[in-house]
């Protein structure tokens, strides 16, 4: 063995305020599993973990549940104590509670997400924040390819068990790779934090150091479902979900009450980026019993969940539920094999020929691309051809206009609005799901695309949009 190949990795890298790893992963492996000998991470103060951050520094912050807050605030009081400069703030798809976005901190923090959440949106609004584009699956390339080299990561840990092994909880998406590439790791020991089992194991040995905290996870609350998300759901339900699919729904009302919905169905299987309470009350009800997937036969597979404190409790210990890097589950190749794969995603607006915004209103950048084309893609080429991918929405939605006063617009459009990003391509859509209906655009030419999508369109606008079409198209749209 050569003798570099016996050298744990050490703290060889000073700063100002602690030792830092060069994480060269002891030359034989990056795997967070393997535990490095003699190596103990220090325990201390969120306030004195943090004092590692200097200016120009990348910070990764795990996101979702579990964000680490006390972290998070210890990290905004450093910059501005400290007057650091230029620190830019990596976020996970979902930040539930960004401080460093405050235009106090302009200059000290630069975030730059891969998701835009609501805690974002102001500061990416106004220039104050950045976002990336990308699909969700592809973020972990970013840290392993070294593109997004990582200084610190901020993580939340479940607390060591007698071998030293933690849990990234209900927040492994990206972290994963982030915990493999960082410098420098500073963790969150938080009694709170629930175990999960799959690929969100990490040996205590890889963490630099360590603070503990017992604070409750990020909770969002349920919301009202009017009667126009239910119908939806109904239609979904009724019409294309069948008996032993597997399920993958994105994030927000829709895709839950689309869930509520299928409690009279039979052996569902869960493969989604995320989930939330609703898949609970499918386990609990016996609709979910993973039994017919092809991949990890028998458990819940996602990336990351977000819901109640019945959520993490249900997720604790749980064998039933496999959390994995977002490079596995929402690989293509990996989706496409499940059976009768239903991809359930929502968006902001759908012009005729099937072109789905999903990222912005316009020019203001509203959220990402998030998992939506790899599972749209995976359902549609499913191996057994009985693959599902949906675009569903309300057929109308209510936006202030620039007078401040409410106006309902339709989400079928005729020409998406100025400065509009594509998420799905007209390419990529199958169905199109509305209160009105089911539009089924596979196939078809754009003609007949128009005539499906104005049939599932708001009464109200239809005539509008038939005329509008007309002009585009230079004929009428016809089946």
């Amino acid at each position: 063995m050569n003798i570099l190949q016996k050298i744990p990795r050490l703290f060889i890298k000073a700063s100002k305020h602690h030792a830092c790893v060069s994480r060269s992963f002891y030359l034989y492996s990056p795997e967070p599993l393997h535990p490095i000998l003699d190596k103990v991470p220090k325990w201390t103060t969120a306030e004195e973990a943090v004092e590692v951050i200097e200016s120009g520094h990348r910070i990764y912050i795990q996101g979702g549940a579990s964000s680490p807050l006390s972290l998070v605030d210890a990290m905004c009081a450093h910059g501005e104590k400290a007057k650091l400069k230029d620190v830019e703030v990596i976020e996970a798809p979902i930040q539930a509670r960004a401080p460093y976005t405050d235009p106090k901190y302009e200059g000290i923090f630069r975030p730059n997400s891969f998701f835009i959440s609501a805690s974002l949106r102001n500061a990416v609004a106004e220039g104050r924040a950045d976002t990336i584009p990308i699909f969700l699956s592809e973020i972990p390339l970013l840290f392993r390819r070294r593109l997004l080299s990582l200084d610190v990561a901020l993580i939340s840990l479940s607390p060591p068990d007698k071998h030293g092994f933690c849990s990234l909880g209900p927040g492994i998406d990206c972290t994963r790779a982030a915990v493999q590439n960082a410098q420098f790791i500073i963790g969150l020991v938080n009694k709170q934090m629930p175990r999960t089992f799959g690929d969100g194991l990490v040996h205590s040995s890889h963490i630099d150091i360590l603070v503990e905290a017992d604070e409750p996870l990020t909770e969002i609350a349920p919301t009202t479902l009017s009667p126009e998300i239910l119908e939806v759901a109904r239609l979904i339900a009724d019409n294309l979900v069948e008996d032993g699919a597997t399920i993958q729904t994105g994030i927000g009302n829709l895709p839950a009450a689309v869930l509520h919905k299928l409690q009279n169905h039979k052996d569902l299987g869960i493969h989604s980026e995320m989930f939330s309470d609703s898949v609970v009350d499918l386990v609990e009800c016996g609709a979910i019993t993973n039994a017919k997937k092809a991949i990890q036969t028998g458990k819940i597979v996602s990336s990351f969940a977000i819901g109640s404190k019945r959520l993490y409790d249900f997720m604790d210990d749980n064998s039933f539920v496999a959390m994995c890097d977002c490079s596995f589950t929402n690989n293509q190749s990996v989706i496409c094999q499940n059976p009768r794969v239903t991809a359930i995603n929502t968006c902001l607006e759908i012009d005729i020929t099937g072109q789905v915004c999903s990222d912005s209103l316009g020019t203001y950048m509203y959220s990402g691309f998030g998992g939506q084309i790899d599972f749209i893609r995976g359902a549609a080429v499913s191996l057994d051809g009985e693959g599902k991918p949906i675009i569903a929405c309300t057929s109308t939605v209510h936006r202030k206009n620039s007078g401040n006063k409410g106006v309902e617009e339709s989400r079928i459009v005729t020409n998406l609005k100025p400065g509009a990003g594509v998420v799905t391509t007209r390419a990529h859509v199958h169905y199109i799901v509305t209160e009105y209906g089911i539009a089924y655009l596979f196939g078809k030419n754009l003609r007949q695309r128009a005539y499906e999508l104005i049939k599932v369109a708001h009464p109200n606008h239809r005539e509008t949009l038939e005329k509008a079409a007309y002009e585009r198209l230079k004929c009428m749209p016809s089946p």
